[in-house]
């Protein structure tokens, strides 16, 4: 006797038996498993490729001597020779030197004046607040260009703006004695070299801080400011024992960012004074310090070593920061 027909229906696969190729190969390229990865694939595409890679390639090149106009093969091992050389280097810590005396001088001052600025801004200007604040906020987004043309003419020995300022104060009775006899040649007197850049960096990123810090008043709470009116506590004191304490986290990062940013500090002095640092290599800071070490004197391997110690300068500074602001807030409890 004949087996009975099936019909329309399929034959049954007997159990263990191995999936069909057609079966597998949907199962392999399932678009629901995939998708997800094939969209966020850009960026990790570009990231390992611009971030990732260079990273792990100036680690490697620190502790390799290398001319890249000699091409990769040039490559010879030297272990820790470039930390040591750079060590050992004056200018490595003169320019480090530098670097720090820029951060605290322009560092200090943005949050000292960013501060008071930003609550009198918030409780003064109501309607006309966004306009302040962008007045402040424009230099942090201006050229560098336009930067460096504008404090150029600013400092001019001759025809400066500031030079005409400290001239008409001299007229003055009281403040003749204190000011200078001759026009002050600021971007080529070392004596004055690092002042003036140190003002240029206060000036560009003064407006950024103002913004972080009226963006965290502006979340305090209005009972607290109320309930200490009606306890009979003043303006200044609100001040120090509100609004001071509750700008402590954004104080935190603001500070952490300043660091991070002015220990790098490379567009002012370049564009104002140039590669060499001006007169004396007065401003001649770290980054600028590697930038020369690795394309004018064709030192690559140094000149990532060098970045590599910045890097520990900076991590060891933003960890003191983090530390203080931590005793601070337990001592606050």
């Amino acid at each position: 006797m004949s087996a009975p027909a099936l019909g329309p229906f399929k034959a049954i696969e007997p159990v263990g038996a191995a999936p069909s190729r057609r079966g597998g190969a949907r199962r392999r390229f399932d678009s629901k498993k995939w998708a997800p990865y094939l969209f966020i694939s850009p960026f990790f595409i570009l990231f390992g490729a611009f971030s990732l890679f260079p990273l792990l390639f100036s680690i490697y090149l620190s502790f390799n001597q290398w001319d890249a106009a000699s091409g990769i093969t040039a490559m010879q091992w030297v272990g820790l020779d470039n930390y040591i050389f750079a060590l050992n280097d004056p200018w490595f810590f003169k320019s480090l030197g530098n670097t720090l005396w820029l951060a605290l001088a322009s560092g200090v001052p943005q949050h000292l004046v960013a501060i008071p600025l930003a609550a009198y801004i918030h409780n003064t200007f109501k309607r006309s607040r966004n306009l302040v604040i962008g007045a402040y906020f424009l230099p942090f987004i201006t050229s560098s260009v336009a930067i460096a043309m504008v404090f150029n003419t600013l400092f001019s020995r001759q025809y400066g703006e500031i030079n005409l300022l400290l001239k008409a104060l001299g007229e003055v009775p009281l403040l003749g004695s204190l000011m200078p006899a001759e026009p002050i040649d600021w971007l080529n007197n070392s004596q004055f070299i690092k002042p003036a850049v140190a003002f240029v960096i206060f000036w560009r990123y003064l407006g950024w801080n103002l913004v972080l810090y009226i963006s965290a008043l502006q979340v305090i709470p209005r009972d607290l400011y109320e309930a200490a009116t009606l306890d009979g506590a003043s303006k200044r004191q609100q001040f120090w024992h509100i609004t001071l304490p509750q700008l402590r986290p954004m104080m935190y990062l603001a500070v952490t960012m300043t660091i991070m940013g002015n220990l790098q500090t490379f567009e002012e002095p370049f564009i104002l004074v140039g590669e060499s640092g001006g007169a004396g290599q007065a401003a001649l800071t770290t980054a600028m310090f590697v930038y020369k070490t690795a394309f004018s004197s064709g030192d690559f391997g140094t000149a990532s070593a060098i970045s590599w110690l910045l890097f520990l300068l900076i991590a060891s500074s933003t960890w003191i920061n983090n530390r203080i602001f931590s005793r601070n807030e337990r001592g606050a409890r």
